[in-house]
């Protein structure tokens, strides 16, 4: 008989998180609690409260550790994670159910249709994947124990100590609860994974219910992101690239790439330095970047970034992700235009287009 009560001590002890693992007793984690309160009016106790029950997430800090140095990038990998039968058939099935909401908000804020439907297909795959963490245990972790083998760790901690803040001051503002909300491991979320900061800054009522809501809500999704690259100044009308190629006798690649993907050269100062635009590119009238993607050990990609395409990575700071969310999103604006051509490779989603007028002669 003893042996079946032997497991019940262990049992009960489980539920007590190690002190090791929460943040109630970490000075430091209470001293931002304290702070957050007096300068955000918030009540102390229940700062205090919030930010120490959060609980350390060893995952999220193994997730934000740096790959090691040298680990190649691979365009051509990284865009089939993208570019694929399954995404694209949920942003087909995304444009044709929010159709008025995409075209009400590119006359309003001046972006495209296939930007923001590229952008909340890269990011969710149209509410999909919003992530699992409990965003109030993945900011603290960051903001407390982020990785110290990152080259900005003393910046990035301070980035996530602000973005638990906001996250803690969503509160008053009609948002998401800070005590049980979901997303990733970086604490970013709702469809188009914003973090706590871009929330309060961008995020708009674009359904006009009075309240935002990024999680269930498509037109406030729609809407915030479109007022997110208005915000950073999207040019309507602007490509976001433009192919290009080198001439090899006076291409002077290295002081093409040193300003990164920040438009810099006129289309004169690109071309003088070996870049070959076709002639679309060189009626172009603002800078250019020489975007380069690496393809593991193959040869790199590259193409002539515009001001738009610098907007784009103000999302995510990379090319990589910027290129994957403009090609994402021109996929599925081809499968609209051409659904029955579109079929063999939405097939392999499981999914048919809802289009009456298919016929053998669709072109």
């Amino acid at each position: 008989m003893a042996k079946k009560h032997t497991k019940k001590p262990k049992a009960q002890a489980s539920r007590v998180q190690p002190a090791s693992l929460v943040y109630a007793s970490r000075p430091e984690a209470m001293a931002l609690a304290d702070d957050i309160a007096e300068r955000r009016g918030l009540d102390r106790a229940w700062v205090r409260q919030a930010i120490g029950q959060a609980r350390q997430l060893p995952q999220v800090v193994k997730l934000m550790t740096p790959a090691p140095v040298g680990t190649p990038k691979n365009w051509q990998l990284y865009r089939s994670r993208f570019i694929e039968p399954r995404r694209i058939a949920a942003g087909v099935r995304f444009w044709q159910a929010q159709r008025e909401t995409l075209a009400r908000a590119e006359a309003v804020f001046g972006v495209p249709a296939e930007i923001i439907v590229g952008i909340i297909g890269v990011e969710t795959i149209y509410g999909q994947q919003t992530g699992s963490f409990r965003v109030i245990d993945a900011l603290a972790t960051l903001a407390f124990d982020f990785p110290a083998t990152h080259p900005r760790a003393a910046e990035r901690s301070r980035f996530f100590r602000g973005e638990l803040e906001q996250l803690l001051s969503l509160k008053r503002q009609k948002g998401p609860d800070p005590l049980s909300v979901r997303g990733s491991y970086a604490g970013a979320m709702g469809m188009p994974q914003f973090m706590p900061s871009s929330w309060a800054k961008f995020a708009v009522d674009f359904d006009g219910d009075g309240r935002i809501d990024l999680f269930d809500s498509p037109a406030d999704v729609i809407g915030s992101v479109a007022n997110y690259f208005r915000t950073f100044n999207w040019q309507p009308g602007m490509p976001t690239h433009y192919s290009v190629g080198f001439d090899p006798e006076r291409l002077d690649k290295d002081a093409l790439l040193a300003p990164d993907i920040l438009p810099t050269f006129p289309v004169a100062s690109f071309t003088a330095k070996g870049a070959v635009l076709d002639a679309t590119g060189l009626r172009h009238t603002g800078p250019l970047a020489l975007v380069e993607l690496q393809n593991g050990e193959e040869a790199p990609s590259y193409v002539a970034g515009t001001e738009n395409f610098y907007v784009i990575t103000r999302y995510n700071w990379s090319s990589y992700y910027a290129l994957a969310v403009i090609e994402l999103g021109q996929a599925v604006a081809a499968a609209m235009r051409t659904p029955c051509r579109a079929n063999e490779a939405l097939a392999q989603a499981s999914v048919t287009l809802s289009n009456t007028e298919c016929s053998a002669s669709t072109q």
